[in-house]
Order: C-alpha cells, then sequence, then structure tokens
C-alpha cells in the first residue's frame, strides 16, 4: 500500500505540512516549478551529480527522495536513512543503481517511470544500427577535417543494413520498439529473452525466437542490447560470447554499459574480430575506455537515447503522479518495491 499510517500521513492528507522531497539532479522547470507547488521540495539547481556523503546528507533529511541514474543509492546510503523515509521514486527506468534488497529491509517503496522512454530509446537504437555499419561517424569527421577531396566510387564504403539479420537481446517495451522499426528497413528480426513473448507479438514482428544466447549471437549481422542490467544480465555479453560473434558483424546499446564486458568489446573492435560498435552507455560512466575513444569503428554517445524534452517532461510527470499517489496513501502506479522489476 502506500505510506504507513501515522503522525506525518495525518498532517499530509490535512495539508498542514508537505513533505520533503529532495530532488537530485535538475529537472525540467516545469517540473521542478510543479513539485514546488506540491511538496516541500529540495532541488539541486547547479545539477551536480551527488557524491556519497552528499546522498547520505540527503537520506537523512527527505521524506522522499527522487534519484537518477547517476546516484548510487546503495546499502551505506539507505542504512543512513530518516525512519521517515518512505518513498524511492526513481526519475528513470533503470533502477539498477538503488539497493532493492536494502530498500525492502527498510520498508522503503520503490517506483520508476516505464514506457515514456520506448520510442526515444529505440529511435536512437535505431539511428546506431545505421550509423555504424554505414560509418556516419567517420563520414561527419572527414568533412570537418577538411580532407574530403569529393566522391570516389571506392570512398566511405560501409555495409547495406537491408536483408541482415538483427539479434536482439531483450524483448520487452524498447526491444519489440526496435523490432518495429527494423522491420520498416528490411532487416530479419530475431531475439533473445528471458522468456519468450507471446505468439501474437512474434507473428506482428516476424520475429524469430533463440532460446540460445550463444547460438543467435553467432548467427547475426546485428546485435541490439536492449535488456535491463541486473545481477543476472552483468557482463552477459562476456568476453567468451563476444567471440561468438562473426567478425564481419556490429553490436549497438542503449540500454546499460555493464551487460557488455567493455574491455573485452575494446580489444575485439581494435583486433577487428568485430566490424564496429554504437554504444550510448558505457561499464564506468562517466569514465570511458581510452583505447575504445580512439577506434574509428566505434560511434560514441554520450547517454542521451532517452533524451528528448517529451521524454524528460513525460519522466517528471509520472515521478510527480507516483509520489502523489503515494502521500495519499494508495499504491503508486509504477511501484518496483514491494514487488519485483519486470
Amino acid at each position: 500500500s502506500g505510506i504507513k499510517k501515522g503522525a506525518n500521513k495525518k498532517q499530509w492528507e490535512t495539508g498542514s505540512m508537505k513533505p520533503v522531497v529532495l530532488v537530485t539532479r535538475k529537472l525540467p522547470d516545469a517540473i521542478e516549478t510543479r513539485m514546488m507547488e506540491l511538496f516541500d521540495a529540495r532541488l539541486n539547481h547547479d545539477d551536480h551529480p551527488m557524491d556519497q556523503s552528499e546522498l547520505i546528507e540527503a537520506v537523512k533529511t527527505a521524506d522522499i527522495l527522487v534519484p537518477t541514474v547517476t546516484d548510487r543509492i546503495d546499502s551505506r546510503v539507505l542504512s543512513q536513512a530518516r525512519p521517515e523515509l518512505r518513498l524511492i521514486a526513481n526519475f528513470g527506468t533503470g533502477v539498477d543503481h538503488i539497493d532493492l534488497a536494502s530498500a525492502r529491509e527498510r520498508g522503503i517503496t520503490v517506483t520508476n517511470t516505464p514506457g515514456v522512454l520506448t520510442e526515444d530509446t529505440a529511435d536512437m537504437t535505431m539511428a546506431l544500427i545505421l550509423a555504424v555499419p554505414r560509418r556516419l561517424a567517420e563520414g561527419e569527421h572527414l568533412m570537418r577535417s577538411g580532407d574530403w577531396h569529393g566522391w570516389s566510387p571506392t570512398g566511405m564504403l560501409g555495409h547495406r543494413i537491408f536483408g541482415k539479420r538483427l539479434g536482439i537481446v531483450g524483448m520487452g517495451r524498447i526491444g519489440q520498439a526496435v523490432a518495429r522499426r527494423a522491420r520498416g528497413f528490411g532487416l530479419s528480426v530475431h531475439y533473445h529473452n528471458r522468456n519468450r513473448v507471446h505468439e501474437e507479438i512474434e507473428n506482428e514482428l516476424e520475429a524469430t525466437y533463440w532460446e540460445s544466447l550463444d547460438q543467435m549471437l553467432a548467427r547475426m549481422d546485428i546485435i541490439s542490447v536492449n535488456c535491463p542490467h541486473t545481477p543476472a544480465t552483468y557482463h552477459l555479453l562476456s568476453a567468451r560470447r563476444l567471440k561468438l560473434i562473426q567478425p564481419n558483424s556490429y553490436i549497438v546499446n542503449t540500454a546499460r554499459g555493464e551487460i557488455i564486458d567493455e574491455n573485452a568489446l575494446t580489444r575485439m573492435l581494435r583486433g577487428k574480430e568485430l566490424a564496429g560498435a554504437g554504444l550510448d552507455v558505457f561499464e564506468h560512466e562517466p569514465a570511458v575506455n581510452p583505447k575504445l575513444m580512439e577506434l574509428d569503428n566505434a560511434v560514441l554517445l554520450p547517454h542521451m537515447a532517452s533524451a528528448t524534452i517529451e521524454g524528460r517532461a513525460e519522466m517528471g510527470e509520472k515521478v510527480i503522479i507516483n509520489i502523489k499517489t503515494f502521500v495519499d496513501g494508495h499504491v503508486p502506479p509504477d511501484r518496483v518495491l514491494p514487488g519485483e522489476y519486470i
């Protein structure tokens, strides 16, 4: 259910006080304005990522915490939380930066913002699926360098994606949205998922299910990573599995950097054991393997797949709805805890 019964709940219901809602990063102005109207909102005006000591101070003073992917809400932070901290309303879909076991032990509800970033992330995934085989980043760099001397029959040759096989790792909302786009570009859709999706979805997407991830990886021309980061998916694409991928194939990741062994991937790209990669996320963000930064066959983006004005506004609206529902004593619509992350 919502918040536990007690003095704070009664005061919130009567409007005699507002819950202290601490927001760890700068959010869109309209969202922050609405939060200040509804709650006793404590904002991060300069948008600096909070370190652990700042997060500990935050949980000591907040009734509700609104973190983002850059905040590591681990057991050490949660052990310092005041008893009144009853809700962590995450600004984002992934909750791998929150110690859910510790939150559960302390009776803290956790919510997220699913669904609103699906189309934006799928758009960026498709952009990378196009950009890497067609060498868009290399071509753009060539133009800016001043070294382009005109069209040539053999200049900047890439690879056609029409008719190629796309293997999607993780067939949830985003994976399915990628599959819909891929069909429009003439790609053959294949997927591996923890559970096989419903037959109607498979038929709609004309998608082929692979129970064995190893077997799928070995037969695809392009791999798209679209699963959440959990303990089970950490280094899901390990050095061993990366070696199963054909040398003329490409890999795209708009999910979480920890799903791929970044050092192994870098070594294989440098050794031309993989044709290329399009990465929007990295294993140790914001740090990136410097050897990866040197490669021409890697398109690297600053975790921007979900970065649309519309998407950020909708995320903020979901956070507000989750908080307001919780404060009113009801189950938030996007509750992760209690319950399991889907």
